[in-house]
């Protein structure tokens, strides 16, 4: 009789194992998580290149936008497909990491630095960053940061650095680390009168623009390349593997790269599609 029952309770978990093998085949096909930052889903491009790839190919996309820090460590947690985020540095680290299966360039804009109108630290019309940011040194200008380990933050980190300022040093000063995504930090930045670096779509989407403007721009140094990964299903074995290399083969292929260039407001491209072609 216990010989019985163990046979009868080792069958019952071959098939339910079996049947959420099969559940997890057919969702598969029908569904995928991609973890993504706020520039993408602010700047309204998600709401203009998704319907196409879902019309084409039945996938559904749900997608969860943080800034790119946010959004690697919820990769290798394994909640999510695809990360499309623009770090490249740290996009990199996760795939030797084994987190990622490879990374893929897919387009890039750049950053500018945005300021009140009245511009206390005199950056009109400079291209200069790193002059740029020892003017707001010099000046003591308030400036709102991320301060979230975005992409952005991470850039604008960087560039401190490279300009030779302890940045953290005056941090809680004329300094200011808001904790928030893209479009919060030009609402603190429009209500201090405060400098902040974006990048460009998510400005160009703001509406809530008040006295602020573009003072500097065209830096080589303000360079944003954004790149896609497949989480990798050796890792999480959950990941959806097929319908995740399906919407990076189309992201990178003809169609997506179009749907990217396509998409403008006030007839201004946000995004440039530089993607090579048969990505995976």
């Amino acid at each position: 009789m216990k010989n019985r029952m163990v046979s009868i309770l080792t069958a019952l978990g071959a098939l339910v194992m079996v049947a959420t093998n099969m559940a997890a085949q057919a969702d598969d096909g029908k569904s995928i998580i991609i973890q993504s930052t706020t520039s993408t889903q602010n700047s309204g491009l998600f709401d203009h290149i998704l319907p196409m790839f879902e019309k084409e190919t039945g996938i559904n996309v749900k997608v969860v936008a943080v800034g790119t820090g946010q959004a690697l460590k919820n990769g290798r947690n394994g909640d999510g497909d695809v990360l499309l985020v623009h770090a490249k540095a740290a996009e990199e680290k996760f795939i030797v990491e084994g987190y990622g299966v490879k990374r893929f360039d897919v387009m890039y804009n750049d950053f500018v630095i945005i300021g009140p109108k009245n511009d206390p630290a005199g950056l009109a019309g400079t291209s200069d960053i790193i002059g740029a940011l020892k003017k707001l040194e010099k000046t003591k200008s308030a400036f709102a940061s991320r301060g979230d380990d975005s992409g952005t933050h991470k850039k604008e980190r960087q560039l401190w650095k490279a300009a030779g300022i302890d940045i953290l040093a005056h941090s809680g000063n004329w300094y200011r680390e808001t904790g928030s995504g893209m479009g919060a930090t030009l609402n603190v930045a429009a209500g201090m009168g405060a400098y902040v670096m974006s990048d460009r779509a998510t400005w160009l989407a703001f509406k809530n623009k008040s006295n602020l403007k573009v003072l500097s721009e065209g830096d080589p140094m303000l360079f944003n390349q954004y790149g896609v990964m497949l989480v990798n299903p050796k890792k999480h074995a959950h990941v959806k593997e097929k319908s995740g290399k399906a919407f990076i083969n189309w992201l990178t292929g003809a169609k997506g790269q179009a749907a990217i260039a396509s998409y403008k407001l006030k007839g201004k491209q946000l995004f440039f599609p530089n993607a090579k072609p048969g990505a995976v």
